[in-house]
C-alpha cells in the first residue's frame, strides 16, 4: 500500500526558507518520478518541481533559482528546499509521482509566507 506523508511547512516571512519532506511507503518511490505540487486558495493544483529516479530534475518557470528538489532513495524521501520565499508560494504542498496518482494524494504541507 502507497504512503506519502509531507512535512515540514510553516508560516515564514517573505525571503525566508524552508524545506520539505515527503516519505514514501510501497513501490511508488523506487519506480517513478516524484514530484512537489502545490494548490493555493481557488487555485488549480500544480506540479513546481519534478526529479526522476535518475536524479534528473525539472522546475516550473515560478520557482526556478528558488526552490531545488532532491530524494534519498536510501530512505524513500524526496525533499523541497524553498529559498527567496514570496507570498505567491503560498499553498498547500503535496508530493506525488509524476506524473501523479489520483488515489495516493495526501494532506499535504500549508506554506504561508507572510510579514
Amino acid at each position: 500500500q502507497v504512503q506519502l506523508v509531507e512535512s515540514g511547512g510553516g508560516l515564514v516571512q517573505p525571503g525566508g526558507s524552508l524545506r520539505l519532506s515527503c516519505a514514501a511507503s510501497g513501490s511508488i518511490f523506487s519506480i517513478n518520478a516524484m514530484g512537489w505540487y502545490r494548490q493555493a486558495p481557488g487555485k488549480q493544483r500544480e506540479l513546481v518541481a519534478a526529479i526522476t529516479s535518475g536524479g534528473s530534475t525539472n522546475y516550473a518557470d515560478s520557482v526556478k533559482g528558488r526552490f531545488t528538489i532532491s530524494r534519498d532513495n536510501a530512505k524513500n524521501t524526496v525533499y523541497l528546499q524553498m529559498n527567496s520565499l514570496k507570498p505567491e508560494d503560498t499553498a498547500v504542498y503535496y508530493c506525488n509521482a509524476d506524473p501523479p496518482f489520483t488515489q495516493y494524494w495526501g494532506q499535504g504541507t500549508q506554506v504561508t509566507v507572510s510579514s
